[in-house]
């Protein structure tokens, strides 16, 4: 599997850097997020702009982060669908379940404004 990891002190951005996200690559990411959530990260953002084709256990790898993120209390974002993959997600109504943007920096603004509202959220306890 072909990835860039750029880690900040927030979160982690995937970009994987394939065509498909088949029954090949779907195990090898779905290790990679375990990885990247057991070191302490909550926050995941998934670049998929390269990527032109998925099936369902792309589906799955997806549903892995983001239910790895929200049970550690942090936030999934995936940006930068093809038309395929976003036709895939509506036909699987899961554009309600999945946080997803156009762009790299609309997920992190995304998440930064989720971190701000759990901030506060956690301080009005």
């Amino acid at each position: 599997m072909k990835y860039t990891l750029d880690r900040h002190e927030k979160y982690v951005l995937i970009i994987l850097e394939e065509k498909k996200l088949n029954s090949l690559i779907s195990p090898k990411l779905k290790s990679e997020m375990i990885l990247i959530n057991t070191e302490g990260i909550r926050n995941i953002i998934l670049d998929l702009s390269h990527v032109l084709y998925s099936d369902s256990s792309g589906l799955s790898s997806l549903l892995v982060g983001h239910r790895l993120c929200k049970n550690s209390a942090g936030s999934f974002i995936i940006s930068g669908l093809s038309e395929s993959v976003e036709r895939l997600i509506q036909i699987s109504q899961l554009q309600d379940v999945l946080s997803i943007t156009q762009s790299v920096e609309e997920a992190i603004d995304l998440l930064f404004m989720e971190e701000i509202e759990r901030d506060l959220n956690r301080s009005e306890e």
